[in-house]
Parts: structure tokens; C-alpha cells; sequence
């Protein structure tokens, strides 16, 4: 069979929302008119949008890619700005509070995860010598607040761009998913062809080796392709039930499985517009706060084991005065973990129907964009090479994997042991991946190589998606937490010249705050002109 007869020539995407258009329209662009695409999207009933908050690559690698400015979308999915995840109350004990209470003689218990990189000193990140000079006793002021640029912005809630619009910071951003989808469906059909079958699936048809042929639709079309993709959410319809590969539990690493969530209207002219995601711990799990105009998404995620949807409604309403009875709820049921494998035969699961980690870090919409990537790159002809489906399901858990060990190092090492939530997490075994880390950490070494050129960074996904959580991102979460090496690295101690010459660092990061926090305008000034709301 030649390469023209073995090309893929039509592919179906099972399930719109988020996944479903972001996969139609990247491949759109990816496959250059060369495949018949088509969504197949059940009639969708009204829902709450309760915000999503993203990483920083999503322009670049996806937006950019398709041609998108930042400020159409923008204005089009009610998006504001996010410079990184704040932890509140993650070490002191208590029900949930959206303001951090004080640490004892430590100040307040929060921490932001910013999306900055660490400056870099003579082949040595700016972490360890901000250690080394804690160790010593010269300065008491917290790792995040000393190493980079954003926390003064946050707290004076600015916005991470110029009024003339150049960046002054990196930044990712909160939106509506409901609203990206609806925008990014339009793209696709109006300006790249994909054809959008609003019918439901009930029946699946396989060959005799198990491939799908087909999906049969509750309005009597028969949908055939060579390739299927899954964005069928939590059902996994075609990766899970038809093709029946097994979803592995992760709940032997994370405990959080449900979620209780709504909109929250806000005072953002008495209260200004927060440019951070807030994750605040609570009793059983913790909340997330996504600020967007005149509102801000919430939601409860909680370990069903140890509280009751009744009770954690009963918290989630204490904490922001909501009255239970007149407050509409999402209640949400999560599987945690991720197929065994996200591509089989010719079906790759993309979204929810292929891996779910609770959204503590904002992963989501990147486990999405990152899957669509690998994807393209991976994409295949209908022969199917087993090396193409092999290397894509290496990449995906490897993301998932390092991504489920990160986030259970938040809840182990939290210090919090005041309710049997948070003494059941430092019961769990950690992953010996995490472990490595960690031994590296307590030893004083950099945890990930150091990545110090932005530009290179944020310009390649491959850098990027290798080495997402950063040396930068273990140590804001590792110190933030309470957690530090045991000594400095040990080199530092041969090497006094390096410890002095990384003053000069420092003090650029305090000009830099300084600076921006007198010159940028607020997050409410710069959306309300973005968005056309002077």
C-alpha cells in the first residue's frame, strides 16, 4: 500500500466541550485540509461556569499556533489574568478560611507557585543561595517573595502587562471553558471546515481485529473514519467501554474524588480583581478561587471518605456566606488516575476520558493541549505502526505520572495533621520518582536541570512538556510548605565568590518589584479596558 493509499483520511472526535473543539481545531491547523474532521457533540444542557485557570504555555503552543490573538480570545471567554497558584492555610489548622490566618511567629500562611524561572548564578539556581543565606541567618524573608518578581504584583493585585500592552511578567488565565469551546467551535467550522454532528452516540461499530469503523448516532447517521478520538469525558464511551482498556485508579496517591462548585458574584471595584488562583485548604481537600470579571469560580474538593457532599457544601458556604438554599451547586464525582494506555488501536482518549488529576496545579487544559501535541507529532497513517502508539502513550504517562507525584507531595508534606483528611495523606506511600526528588532536595541539590532562558523555555513546547515542574516550582511548594534541605549544597561552602557575586541578583529582583508595582496598572483597570467595560 503506497503512502498516499495507507494516509488517514477522516477522523471523528467523540464529544465537544474543551477537549473535543481544542483537538478539532489544532489538528485542523496540524493536517493542513488534508482530513475530513468531525465532531460528534450530544445536544448539551445548561451548566455553571465555574472558571478554569490555565498554565502560560497555552498561547504559545496552541493559540499562537492557530493564528489566534491573545486579546480575541480574551475578550471573547471573559479571561483575566493568573501569575500563579496561591496556597493559603496549607500549614496552620482549621476549617476553611479564604484569607490566610498567621503562622506562629512566621507571619502569614500563604505562598504563591509563580511562573517565573529562577535567575541562575554561576551554573547554580537562585534557590540554593537564598537557602544558604537563611541557613546563615542573614535574612528571614520567604523563598517566593525573595527569588521573584511576582508576589508584590499579586498582593497589590496588578495587572502582568503594561498599559500599552507589553508583558511584564509571565502569566497564564482564568476564563470560562464553557466559553472557549463555543469560541473555538466556531473557528473550527467557520474557518477550517470541521463538520459538527449534534446527535447522540449509541452504538459503536468494531472490525473483526476490534478497530472502530463506526459510530451509529441516536438520529440514525453512521459515522466512519480511520481515526477516533475520545473527548467523551469521565465515560471514557470509546478508550474505556468499547475498547474496554482499564483505567488505573490513583487513588492510592491522591484521596480527593468529588467536588462541590458554583459562581460567586464579586465587588470587583470595592475589592479589585485578584491576577492569581487561590488554592485554600480546607477540612477534607481545599477550594480554588478563579477571579474573573464581576465574578469568581469556586469549588470544594474533597475525599468522599472523609466528609459528606452534605458537610462540604455545609463548609464551602461558611467560607465565602452563601445561602445553601438559594445557591445553585455542581456536584461533581472525579475518577483519579489515567488509562493504562491513551492510545489503542485506532482510538486515542484526549481530556477526561484519558487521565484526571484534581486541578490543584491547573493541569487540565494543559493535559489537553499537551496530548493534542503529541498527537500531531505521533499522528498516524492507517497501518498504524505500533512505534507511534507506543511513543505517545510513553509521553502522556510520563506527564500524567511526574504531574500525580507533585501534587501528592503537597498534601504529604503539608504540615497540617488537625483532621483525619490531612493525616491519611502522610499515611500514603510516595512514588520513588518523588522520593529521588525529594532526596535531592534534602541534600541540597537542584531537583530538575535549571532552566534560566525564558525565551528558549517558553518558545519550545519539547523543553517545556520534558520539564514542566520546574527546580523553581518544587522549591516555591517544598518551602512554602515548611519543608527545607537539610544543609546548603555543600560546593557553595568552596565557592564564596559565587555565594557573594549572587547578591547583585537579589537586589535585582527588589528593583524589578519596586518597579513594577509603581508602573503596571491593576488587573481590574486593565480588563475593564480590555473587555470594554470603562
Amino acid at each position: 500500500m503506497s503512502a498516499e493509499e495507507s494516509r488517514i483520511r477522516k477522523v471523528v472526535i467523540l464529544g465537544g466541550g474543551t477537549a473535543g473543539w481544542m483537538t478539532a481545531s489544532y489538528l485542523g491547523k496540524a493536517l493542513q485540509d488534508t482530513v475530513e474532521i468531525t465532531v460528534l457533540e450530544a445536544p448539551t444542557i445548561p451548566r455553571i461556569g465555574v472558571g478554569e485557570a490555565t498554565v502560560p504555555n497555552l498561547q504559545r503552543s496552541f493559540f499562537d499556533y492557530l493564528g489566534i490573538p491573545e486579546e480575541e480570545w480574551m475578550r471573547e471567554c471573559n479571561a483575566s489574568f493568573k501569575m500563579a497558584v496561591r496556597f493559603i492555610n496549607w500549614r496552620t489548622e482549621g476549617r476553611g478560611e479564604p484569607n490566610p490566618r498567621t503562622l506562629p511567629g512566621d507571619g502569614p500562611d500563604h505562598f504563591y507557585h509563580p511562573f517565573g524561572l529562577l535567575p541562575d548564578h554561576d551554573q547554580t539556581p537562585l534557590s540554593h543561595y537564598w537557602f544558604q543565606r537563611k541557613h546563615q541567618g542573614e535574612t528571614t524573608e520567604p523563598f517566593d517573595y525573595a527569588c521573584f518578581r511576582e508576589p508584590p504584583l499579586m498582593d497589590a493585585m496588578k495587572a502582568p502587562r503594561h498599559t500599552d500592552g507589553t508583558a511584564a511578567t509571565r502569566y497564564a488565565w482564568h476564563f470560562d471553558a464553557h466559553l472557549v469551546a463555543d469560541f473555538l467551535r466556531r473557528f473550527a467550522t467557520e474557518k477550517q471546515g470541521v463538520r459538527h454532528v449534534q446527535d447522540e452516540m449509541v452504538r459503536v461499530e468494531q472490525d473483526e481485529r476490534g478497530y472502530v469503523t463506526a459510530l451509529h448516532t441516536k438520529g440514525g447517521q453512521a459515522l466512519d473514519a480511520d481515526l477516533f478520538v475520545d473527548c467523551s469525558g469521565f465515560r471514557g464511551l470509546l478508550i474505556n467501554q468499547a475498547l474496554e482498556e482499564p483505567f488505573i485508579d490513583m487513588s492510592d496517591h491522591l484521596l480527593c474524588d468529588s467536588a462541590v462548585a458554583t459562581a460567586v458574584p464579586h465587588d470587583d471595584e470595592a475589592n479589585g480583581v485578584e491576577p492569581y488562583t487561590s488554592a485554600i485548604a480546607m477540612s477534607s481537600g481545599w477550594a480554588w478561587k478563579i477571579p474573573m470579571l464581576g465574578r469568581f469560580g469556586s469549588g470544594y474538593v474533597y475525599s468522599s471518605k472523609f466528609t459528606s457532599p452534605e458537610e462540604a457544601t455545609r463548609e464551602f458556604c461558611e467560607m465565602w456566606g452563601l445561602d445553601e438554599e438559594s445557591t445553585t451547586f455542581n456536584h461533581i464525582r472525579f475518577r483519579v488516575g489515567r488509562n493504562r494506555r491513551a492510545w489503542v488501536k485506532n482510538v486515542v482518549s484526549i481530556g477526561l476520558s484519558s487521565c484526571f488529576l484534581e486541578p490543584l496545579e491547573s493541569t487540565g487544559i494543559y493535559f489537553t493541549s499537551a496530548a493534542i501535541y503529541q498527537l500531531a507529532k505521533h499522528f498516524p497513517d492507517r497501518n498504524f505502526h505500533q512505534g507511534l502508539v507506543d511513543g505517545f502513550n510513553r509521553e502522556i504517562e510520563l506527564m500524567f505520572d511526574v504531574t500525580r507525584d507533585f501534587l501528592q507531595a503537597h498534601f504529604y508534606y503539608a504540615p497540617r495533621t488537625d483532621t483525619p483528611f490531612w493525616k491519611a495523606n502522610k499515611e500514603l506511600e510516595l512514588s520513588e520518582n518523588i522520593k529521588q526528588k525529594i532526596s535531592a532536595y534534602k541534600a541540597g541539590l537542584p531537583i530538575n536541570t535549571p532552566i534560566t532562558d525564558e525565551s528558549t523555555y517558553y518558545g519550545n513546547f519539547e523543553a517545556e512538556f520534558r520539564n514542566f515542574w520546574t527546580n523553581g516550582s518544587y522549591y516555591c511548594v517544598f518551602a512554602g510548605l515548611g519543608l527545607e534541605p537539610d544543609a546548603p549544597l555543600p560546593s557553595l561552602a568552596h565557592r564564596p565568590a559565587s555565594s557573594a557575586g549572587a547578591q547583585p541578583l537579589f537586589d535585582e529582583v527588589k528593583r524589578t518589584q519596586n518597579h513594577l508595582v509603581e508602573t503596571l496598572p491593576s488587573a481590574l483597570d486593565y480588563l475593564k479596558r480590555l473587555h470594554g467595560k470603562d
